[in-house]
C-alpha cells in the first residue's frame, strides 16, 4: 500500500478563481502544488458566457477562456493540474500531521497542507427551458451579469434577502424588474422589503412561479403561473435572475471541519485557516457574502500564503 501512496506538500481541492490563484502562489513559493479540479474544471465561472468585471480584461472575456488563462498561469509555475474528484478525506488534528486523501475512490495521497476551494453551486428551478438558457439570459448572479441588461426588462425569482438585493441592484440598471415570489409574502428582512417597495421600477408578483422560460437561443420572456388560480401569463423580458440561494460543496467535510448551519466552511478571523491545522479554505466554499471571482481569487492568494507560513513554522 505504501508504494501506492503519493506524498505532496500542498494539495488543492477544486479549481475556479480561488483554486487557480492558490496554485499560482503556492507554486511560486516552491510548494509544488497538485490540484484536483473536480468534475467541473474551472468551477461555476465556466457556465458564464461573459465576464466583464474581472480586473485586467479591458474588453471582457468569457468564463471558460478566463479559467483556461488562470490554469495556464498556474501550470507555468509548476502546478500539476489533474482532472479528478476527491472522494474521501482523513484530515489530521495534529500540527504537522499528515492529511490522507482518496481521489476517485482508489488513489491515495498524503498531503502536508490542503487548500479547499470546492466552491458553491447555485440553486436553479430545474426547468428544462431554464437549464437550456443558462448563459443565454438565465443567470444566478446579478452583480456578475446585470450590466448586460442595461435598459431592459428582467425577472428575479426568489423571496429572501438575496432576491431583494439582486432586484434593487438591477433596478439601478434595468428599465423594470419583476420579482416572482412563490408564497404570499417575502422572507427578506423588513429593511430589504422596504427598499424593494420604495423602488418605483420594481414590481412584486406573489403566489407566482415560472412555468417556462421562453426563447430558443436567448431569453425572450417567461410564462408565469399563479399557483393559487393556475392562471398563466407571459412576461416579456430578456433576463431571468434566479436568486433562491447556493449550496456549498462541503459534503465531503461534514463532521470533520467546522461549518455554519448552511454548510459554508468557517475560517478563523481574517485568515483562511479552518479548525484543523494545515487545512485552509478559499473562495465560495467559505464566502456567502460576496461570491465574486475577484474575491475568490483574493482568498486563494491568502490560502496559499497561510499554507506557506504554516509549513515555514514547522521547520
Amino acid at each position: 500500500m505504501s508504494e501506492n501512496i503519493e506524498k505532496i506538500k500542498c494539495l488543492i481541492i477544486g479549481s475556479g478563481p480561488a483554486g487557480y490563484t492558490a496554485a499560482i502562489y503556492a507554486a511560486r513559493a516552491d510548494m509544488k502544488p497538485v490540484m484536483y479540479t473536480g468534475m467541473q474544471m474551472g468551477g461555476q465561472l465556466t457556465t458564464t458566457t461573459e465576464v466583464d468585471n474581472f480586473p485586467g480584461y479591458a474588453e471582457g472575456t468569457d468564463g471558460t477562456a478566463m479559467m483556461e488563462d488562470l490554469k495556464k498561469q498556474a501550470e507555468r509555475f509548476g502546478t500539476e493540474v489533474r482532472f479528478g474528484l476527491v472522494t474521501k478525506v482523513d484530515l489530521s488534528e495534529e500540527v504537522g500531521g499528515i492529511h490522507k486523501i482518496i481521489v476517485d475512490e482508489n488513489k491515495h495521497i498524503e498531503a502536508e497542507t490542503v487548500i479547499i476551494s470546492t466552491g458553491a453551486t447555485a440553486k436553479y428551478l430545474g426547468l428544462e427551458s431554464e437549464q437550456r438558457l443558462i448563459g443565454g439570459g438565465v443567470s444566478a448572479c446579478a452583480t456578475c451579469d446585470g450590466f448586460f441588461y442595461k435598459g431592459q426588462d428582467v425577472v428575479v425569482v426568489g423571496a429572501g434577502d438575496t432576491a431583494a438585493e439582486e432586484a434593487t441592484y438591477l433596478a439601478n440598471i434595468c428599465s423594470k424588474v419583476t420579482i416572482l415570489v412563490r408564497k404570499d409574502y417575502m422572507k427578506a428582512s423588513k429593511a430589504m422589503q422596504h427598499r424593494v417597495n420604495k423602488t418605483k421600477n420594481i414590481e412584486v408578483l406573489y403566489n407566482t412561479e415560472i412555468d417556462e422560460v421562453l426563447g430558443t437561443n436567448v431569453v425572450e420572456g417567461v410564462r408565469a403561473i399563479n399557483n393559487q388560480t393556475k392562471e398563466t401569463h407571459d412576461i416579456p423580458v430578456t433576463g431571468v435572475f434566479i436568486a433562491i440561494g447556493h449550496t456549498p460543496n462541503s459534503d465531503l467535510f461534514k463532521g470533520v471541519l467546522d461549518m455554519d448551519e448552511t454548510g459554508y466552511l468557517i475560517t478563523k478571523g481574517k485568515t483562511t485557516k479552518t479548525n484543523l491545522p494545515g487545512v485552509f479554505a478559499a473562495g465560495d466554499i467559505q464566502d456567502k457574502e460576496y461570491r465574486q471571482a475577484v474575491t475568490a481569487a483574493g482568498t486563494g492568494c491568502m490560502a496559499a500564503l497561510d499554507a506557506e507560513r504554516y509549513l515555514g513554522a514547522l521547520e
